[in-house]
């Protein structure tokens, strides 16, 4: 009877998206953040980073197994209203295009024209930090090696928002969740489009062939931080969960790049 009991409780908790090895660790699949945020866990593992020879750029290679200790990240991309509140609480220089926010318009749509130093500041105050390329990448792609945080269908409009020729307008970026058909592995949305994101490390075109194999923090220096996820306005390419394509001066300000924030398990 207890073996039965057993088989019924792990179907049970691959049903609702929780492990019977996460269900162990006794940490709760999700959480809210000191700003108010959801956040979603990602549970310890190994996954694979990288590409393949041939299947991707130079930097995206080559293709490697990666440990990860358990995080959490966020399930949606810092909006405006958010990030209004940082502004008013803290005084912080106000982000590019700040003043044709619409409130409440605009209120759930993800914050543009930070830099850098503004996402982490953001993460810092609110208690967490910015997610490594690792976290980003385990959490678009899982353990399963998708193409795209949603697997391995092609983008289309129905699962992400991208390839949007036009000039911007905060008009023109979805609130955060619109997409639930392209939510990622763990549950984080967004991870492809809207806009794309700052993460923690600091650019190297040779790391994947020198980063240790567990809680890899990035390189120590360099002159350009990576951008993840692709965003409105990108190709499909740029969508993919492996892509390294943007590395930019951590003081850009631009209309295509905001950020999420992670939190290791304590």
């Amino acid at each position: 009877m207890r073996t039965v009991n057993l088989a019924w409780m792990s179907v049970a908790l691959l049903a609702a998206g929780v492990s019977l090895a996460l269900a162990q660790t006794g940490d709760p699949p999700e959480l809210t953040a000191r700003d108010g945020a959801p956040m979603t866990l990602v549970p310890a593992g190994e996954f694979w980073m990288g590409l393949s020879e041939g299947e991707g750029l130079d930097d995206e290679q080559p293709r490697h197994k990666i440990h990860l200790d358990a995080y959490y990240i966020d399930k949606y991309e810092i909006t405006t209203e958010r990030y209004a509140r940082f502004l008013d609480s803290t005084g912080w220089q106000k982000p590019l295009n700040w003043s044709v926010v619409k409130f409440p318009d605009h209120a759930n749509r993800p914050v543009i024209g930070v830099n850098w130093i503004d996402a982490d500041a953001y993460c810092r105050i609110s208690g967490r930090r910015l997610p490594t390329e690792a976290e980003w990448e385990k959490a678009a792609r899982g353990a399963a090696e998708q193409r795209f945080p949603w697997g391995g269908k092609r983008p289309h409009a129905s699962i992400a928002l991208f390839g949007q020729m036009t000039k911007f307008s905060y008009d023109i970026l979805k609130p955060v969740g619109s997409y639930p058909d392209g939510v990622g592995p763990y549950g984080a949305f967004d991870l492809a489009g809207n806009v794309a994101e700052w993460v923690q490390d600091w650019y190297d075109g040779e790391y994947y062939r020198e980063s240790p194999e567990k809680n890899p923090p990035g390189p120590r220096n360099g002159q350009y931080k990576m951008v993840r996820g692709g965003s409105w306005s990108d190709m499909p390419v740029y969508l993919m969960a492996a892509s390294r394509t943007s590395k930019l001066p951590p003081d850009t300000r631009n209309a295509f790049i905001g950020f999420r924030c992670a939190q290791s398990v304590k």
